[in-house]
């Protein structure tokens, strides 16, 4: 699974989702053997992220400048 997502559905979540938005996930082969993904969502006090249904992201290449300013981001 790619390190970053973008939000294409937040129906079941409209407070801590936004459609459009790009969102890091956290590896989580469990959560992923059953269709999740672990994210950092807008609420951002939970360290190890949320679970949501994968069918609520699409997967997304950013350039390696934009993951190095994301991957820091909220530190």
């Amino acid at each position: 699974m790619s390190d970053f997502v973008i939000c294409i559905n937040n129906d079941s979540n409209p407070a801590s989702l936004i459609v459009g938005k790009v969102y890091r996930t956290l590896s989580d082969p469990e959560a992923e053997a059953h269709n999740m993904l672990r994210v950092i969502d807008e609420d951002k006090s939970e360290p190890d992220g949320y679970l949501y249904p994968a069918s609520m992201f699409a997967p997304i290449e950013l350039p390696e400048e934009a993951k190095q300013v994301l991957m820091t981001a909220g530190d």
